[in-house]
Parts: C-alpha cells; sequence; structure tokens
C-alpha cells in the first residue's frame, strides 16, 4: 500500500505539473496580455505603448521561464522599466529590489496579486474556498445519506413499484439542470408573489451567518441534482449485487432479507457508488458556479467567473491549482477506499 501511494504520489506531480502548465500557457497568450494591459493601463493604448508596457513588467519572457518563476523553481528576473527602477515579481511596492528574495512562487507560498480585489492571491483562494467548503459539506451531509438510501429501497426489490417510482424520482433530478431547480425553489419557496415566502434570507447572508432560512435553497438546489445521479447508480449496483450467487445461498439457507441486504449486498454493493460520491467533491468545487451566481454566494465558484470575466490571470491560476489539487486528492482516495470496500481487491 505505501509503495503504491508513493508512485500515485508520483503521478500526481507530474499530472499537476501538466495540467497547471497547459492553463498558464492559455492564460499568458498574446491577446490575453494585451487586454490585461489595457485594463491596467490605459484603454487607448497603442501597440508599442502595450508592447513596452508589458516587456517592462516581464510578461515578454519565454512561457517557460515565466511559469518557473510562477511555480518558484526558477529566480525571479529583475527588469529595469522605461522609469528606471527595477520591477520583479518577487519586487513588492516601496521594498528595496536588494532585499527581494530570489524564488518568489507557488511553492514558497507567494501565489501573486489579483489585479480586480487588489489582494493576494492567496488570501481570496482561501476565503472563498472556506465559504464553499461549508457549502460543500452540507451538501454532502444532505445528498449522500438520501441518495444512497434511495438507490439501495430501489435496488433491493428489482423491477418492483418503489423500484420504478424511486428511479423515476432520481431520474427527474439528475435531468433538471440547477438553474431550472434553483429559480423554481426561489419562485415557490422564497418569493413573495406567490405567498409562500418560507425562506426570507439571503444566501449573501449566509455567508456570515447561515442558518436554515438563508442556506437551505442552494443547499437542496445542488443535493437535488447529485442526489439523482448517486441514487442511480446505487440502485444499478445494489440490483447486481442481489442476483449474485453467494446472495441465493444466503437465501436458502434461511438468512433473513434485513440480514442479507445489510451484511452481504450492501457492502459490495457500495464500491460503485463510493467512486461517484468521491467524484462529488471536484464536481462540487468547480460546478457549484450556477448556484452560487444564482444565489449571490460569494464562494469559490463565484470567485472563478470573477477572474475569468476580468482576466485576472494570477487569480485564475490560483483557482486552477486548487481545482488540479482537490481533483487529484480525491481519485487518491477513491482508490484506496475500493480496498478496504472490499478485500478481493489488492493492490499491486
Amino acid at each position: 500500500m505505501g509503495l503504491f501511494i508513493l508512485r500515485r504520489l508520483g503521478v500526481m506531480i507530474l499530472t499537476a505539473l501538466c495540467l497547471t502548465f497547459v492553463v498558464f500557457f492559455l492564460t499568458n497568450l498574446y491577446p490575453n496580455l494585451e487586454k490585461l494591459a489595457k485594463t491596467q493601463g490605459n484603454m487607448r493604448m497603442t501597440d508599442e505603448q502595450v508592447e513596452s508596457w508589458l516587456s517592462n513588467r516581464g510578461y515578454l519572457q519565454p512561457v517557460p521561464v515565466k511559469y518557473g518563476e510562477w511555480l518558484g523553481v526558477l529566480p525571479s528576473k529583475q527588469i529595469e522599466n522605461s522609469e528606471g527602477d527595477l520591477v520583479g515579481r518577487c519586487i513588492d511596492p516601496g521594498v528595496d529590489p536588494a532585499d527581494a528574495p530570489r524564488f518568489c512562487g507557488i511553492l514558497q507560498g507567494d501565489w501573486g496579486y489579483s489585479t480586480v480585489f487588489k489582494d493576494d492571491v492567496a488570501s481570496i483562494v482561501a476565503t472563498r474556498l472556506a465559504l464553499t467548503g461549508k457549502l460543500m459539506f452540507w451538501v454532502m451531509v444532505l445528498m449522500v445519506p438520501s441518495a444512497l438510501i434511495l438507490g439501495v429501497l430501489a435496488g433491493m426489490r428489482e423491477g418492483s413499484r418503489t423500484d420504478r417510482t424511486l428511479s423515476t424520482v432520481a431520474i427527474t433530478t439528475t435531468a433538471t439542470p440547477e438553474y431550472v431547480s434553483g429559480v423554481i425553489l426561489i419562485a415557490v419557496f422564497a418569493s413573495s408573489a406567490v405567498g409562500l415566502k418560507w425562506f426570507k434570507g439571503t444566501a449573501t447572508s449566509a455567508m456570515d451567518n447561515a442558518n436554515f432560512e438563508n442556506f437551505f435553497l442552494p443547499v437542496l438546489t445542488i443535493s437535488l441534482f447529485g442526489m439523482g445521479y448517486i441514487a442511480r447508480m446505487t440502485r444499478a449496483s445494489m440490483a447486481e449485487v442481489m442476483t449474485a450467487q453467494y446472495i441465493r445461498t444466503a437465501r436458502l439457507k434461511g438468512v433473513s432479507f434485513r440480514n442479507i441486504v445489510t451484511k452481504h449486498a450492501l457492502r459490495n454493493a457500495l464500491i460503485a457508488p463510493f467512486t461517484v460520491i468521491m467524484l462529488q467533491f471536484p464536481w462540487l468545487l468547480n460546478g457549484v458556479v450556477i448556484v452560487e451566481t444564482l444565489f449571490n454566494y460569494k464562494g469559490f465558484g463565484w470567485v472563478l467567473v470573477q477572474a475569468a470575466g476580468n482576466n485576472d490571470i494570477e487569480l485564475l491560476l490560483g483557482v486552477s491549482v486548487v481545482s488540479v489539487f482537490v481533483v487529484l486528492i480525491t481519485q487518491l482516495v477513491s482508490d484506496i477506499g475500493y480496498v478496504y470496500l472490499n478485500p478481493r481487491i489488492s493492490v499491486s
């Protein structure tokens, strides 16, 4: 197991480098840099002025060199601008360039500076990630148990009325996008036009003080969409296990149906749903963009939209690092979880 984890960590590091380099290359294409120069400088800048602005700030260096500086494995180059001052990634305003560190990248904890929010990228990402983490936690608390119960109940007796009813519910929730279910929930339960208005708070207020009234609707909106998929996978896995030979043998021995489900079928049936559940974490991290925008909940998905829409290169890169890290970690946890759910699976 230890050797397997070490090998996977090596593959994860290589994958992370490749993915972040692709994102870095795309965000540092010249049209994006030109837009950044005009946004930070003057929209009426000429091509020569744009090139001078970018050159004075080190944006026209070769992409591998800039990537190495951003990563923190290459020393930051100090460039003399048109005013005769030394500028560089490691040089902060008002600081003597001689006192600036040589390396200041992701590995050193320096994630750059956001041109939109005027703050350190690491601080922005940490704040918004914490807000989305709170949302993800309550979504998983509601979504996973509900989906597993629906899937197990439907799969225990394949083809029964209960199976058909619960499968229809699961398909309906999965087929309904979040922006549709969110609008419906807002119109029915939070709008004064309909007359119910059970939820008076807003998701924006939930950022500081989350409670049932201002936080349940966004949690329910996300949960409904993911719940159906997990329930369908659980139902299919449970139905397959219930037809296995060892289940038939247990029935012939007179084992009660309840014990057959809980002691024999359930553990094996959870292997496939476990994979789907682990995949929900990266989906929730980046897939909450619509819900956070719809409910004006300024979390990780919201800041991703702001970074992409405003060409905030450093912030967009910081968001991509977190996204890649979460995806790779959840895949590793998923692989390790296989072994504990099914001892027949060996790690070689």
